[in-house]
């Protein structure tokens, strides 16, 4: 925990830093360690009557509750706010009350949590499976420290700087570049192994249980002392000078580690500064810029979404050793060495021997180690018959895929694959509001309320209203899927350049479904019978991972597989209807383990065509010779079969502008 404590006290003391991200497994008191930072910040002075905590000092002059001359200054803490994964847009930003904003022309705004959290603590748990368009506002927000809210011409805006600190398990999957970036620092966490550690943790936390009051008092001394060590390293934060060398460290270690852009190395320079001022120091010193480099740095290296975050200690430390002051060399008055012929002291030695090197050297190594040698050459590598498991081999670079989506309109979480009625994207339509009135379809409200305004006794200009007036906007966007591989890892499959190919397509469907924000299971099949590798989740790392680990062989019971896949989705529609499915098979069609096994697996892609899943069969028969088995699987799913050729969108493109070209030359 000593990172993360460190981490939630730089920022505590320099806020510029950027905020914190917190990753590691379940139960590790994520939570409760940024929840306790909020009793440990100091107090805020803000414009009495203002809701949205302006500096007397410099008050917005563009908040909502303005002017603020002549007005009293209140003292209260520093609010930590807690934004819900379930939370809706107008809670976020705030919302208007769309009824009086036409009818009497004011701008009645409610405050949201950004409001609420200027100044103070924005925490997010599980910020990893917020909905995209609100991760869209929080980037905006932390990017521009101000909130808008434009909504049928009524425009609203209001300062939003605030610490934001975000806590995730990666297992559920991983956050979206742009998002991980405005964390200033990321710490990994983990439960300690240790069993007095671990028998300390269980102690205090059934002394809290048994009397909060009595525990909380107990410790108020050391939070009293960590609050106050926490204000000098504030006041004396201005103070700190950032050196040249420093400076120049920070930028080469950066630059170093290929990050993306400079905010790494202002995040860095706030860092080390914050460092300095916490140690009471007023200069930066190398073992600040280190430190700094270990919680600016990790999360800004990922080049794809299966890399996980981390930093090389020794190309920190090479880096660092490269950029230091030169050291004067000391004068002993002793004068130059001499120490004689042999460069020993007192000349008498002899130069060590040294390894031959030149050809000779490599002819002799090689005759050396052929004459030592008893080991016998490995035989070739041979393809695991139908008995025989093959270990697992290494997948090819991941390419760019077509996309494959499910027909129709759907209602689920937005994301970038299939059409769907969400949040965001295109108005389409207007109805009448199901629920509170969030997106106001203008032109269809005034179309509805205008025949009845003689009726209701319309005297001046403003519009009179009812509930059933409201319409409400319907948008057109795109939803994600849960898309579910069932993946044949049996003997015939596993001929070594094949399956190779064969896993590099799907890690190239899995980079696909991340980047559509698409929920991932994986089914696989071999030998006797199907398992689910992977229960339907949003880490796609996992996914990656499970994938490079699976071994291949023994007998192929397609039949088995799809019927699990089956029993897989059964259940996910249960736990979340509104979240259609997208099935890919990743097989030959070939199916071994009874007489009829094709016509089983057949009738098997039968009971899902009947269920209404979307499916996509990747063929992956080669050879000059083909049988065409998993075309027929596809039509028996009601799907299309994809070779592993067509799945590359570069060659899908090439295709079409060579069909463009022909046909252009035919016309002419």
């Amino acid at each position: 925990m000593d990172d993360l404590r460190l981490g939630l006290l730089l920022n505590a003391v320099s806020p510029a830093v950027g905020g914190v991200l917190v990753r590691g497994e379940k139960g590790t008191a994520k939570s409760t360690m940024v929840r306790a930072l909020a009793g440990l910040l100091p107090s805020i002075a803000t414009v009495a009557g203002c809701r949205f905590a302006c500096d007397p000092a410099s008050p917005d002059p563009q908040c909502p509750d303005g002017p603020h001359s002549d007005r009293g200054t209140a003292e209260r803490p520093a609010f930590l706010v807690e934004l819900p994964v379930g939370v809706t847009e107008d809670r976020v930003v705030g919302s208007l009350d769309l009824e009086r904003a036409l009818a009497e022309g004011v701008k009645a705004y409610e405050p949201g949590l950004l409001a609420k959290a200027h100044r103070g603590v924005l925490y997010i748990d599980e910020v990893n499976l917020l909905q995209d368009h609100l991760v869209d506002l929080l980037l905006d927000a932390a990017a521009m420290g101000r909130s808008y809210v434009e909504r049928e011409g009524v425009s609203v805006r209001h300062a939003a700087r605030f610490l934001l600190v975000g806590t995730m398990n990666p297992e559920e999957g991983e956050l979206r570049p742009q998002l991980l970036d405005r964390f200033g620092l990321t710490v990994e966490i983990a439960a300690t192994r240790d069993a007095d550690e671990r028998a300390e943790v269980v102690r205090r936390r059934l002394a809290y249980d048994a009397d909060p009051a009595a525990f909380a008092t107990s410790w108020a001394g050391e939070e009293l002392a960590l609050a106050e060590r926490i204000g000098a390293a504030r006041e004396l934060l201005p103070t700190v000078e950032l050196s040249d060398l420093a400076l120049r460290q920070i930028t080469a270690v950066c630059a170093a580690f290929e990050v993306d852009g400079l905010r790494a190395d202002i995040v860095m320079a706030r860092t080390a500064v914050a460092l300095a001022a916490w140690a009471e120091r007023t200069d930066v010193l190398e073992e600040d810029v280190r430190t700094a480099a270990r919680l600016a740095l990790p999360h800004r290296r990922r080049r794809n979404p299966f890399d996980a975050p981390g930093l090389d200690q020794e190309q920190l430390d090479r880096t660092l050793a490269e950029h230091q002051e030169p050291q004067e060399p000391e004068d002993n008055g002793e004068g130059p060495d001499d120490d004689g012929p042999g460069g020993g002291p007192g000349g008498g030695g002899s130069p060590a021997p040294s390894e031959p090197d030149g050809p000779a050297a490599s002819d002799s190594s090689a005759e050396s180690s052929a004459e030592g040698s008893t080991e016998t050459p490995a035989p070739p590598q041979q393809r695991p018959g139908p008995g025989r498991e093959s270990s697992p081999v290494a997948s090819e670079h991941p390419y760019r895929t077509r996309l494959f989506k499910v027909d129709g309109t759907g209602r689920g979480a937005q994301g970038r694959r299939s059409a769907a009625e969400t949040d965001a994207g295109h108005t389409v339509r207007a109805r009448r509001p199901q629920g509170r009135l969030a997106r106001l379809h203008l032109s269809a409200t005034l179309r509805a309320a205008a025949p009845h305004q003689v009726a209701r006794g319309r005297a001046g200009r403003a519009l009179v209203l009812r509930r059933d007036d409201l319409r409400e906007q319907v948008r057109r966007g795109r939803e994600s899927n849960l898309v579910l591989f069932v993946v044949d890892a049996s003997g015939s499959m596993a001929a070594r350049q094949r399956m190779t190919a064969v896993k590099g397509a799907v890690l190239s469907l899995l980079m696909d479904a991340y980047q559509r924000r698409d929920k991932i299971g994986m089914v696989t099949f071999r030998g006797s019978g199907a398992e689910l590798a992977l229960p339907p989740t949003s880490s796609v790392e996992v996914g990656a991972a499970r994938l490079e680990q699976l071994p291949t062989g023994g007998r192929t019971p397609l039949e088995a597989g799809l019927l699990r896949a089956h029993e897989v989705l059964r259940v996910e529609r249960l736990r979340d209807p509104d979240r259609r499915a997208l099935l890919v098979v990743v097989t030959d069609g070939r199916a071994t383990g009874a007489r009829d096994a094709v016509a089983r697996s057949h009738r098997a892609a039968g009971l899902l065509a009947g269920q209404g899943v979307a499916a996509v069969v990747l063929d992956c028969e080669s050879g000059p010779v083909r049988l065409g088995l998993a075309r027929e699987l596809a039509a028996h799913l009601n799907g299309d079969a994809v070779s592993l050729d067509e799945l590359r969108a570069e060659g899908v493109a090439s295709l079409v502008r060579e069909t463009r070209t022909t046909m252009m030359r035919k016309a002419a």
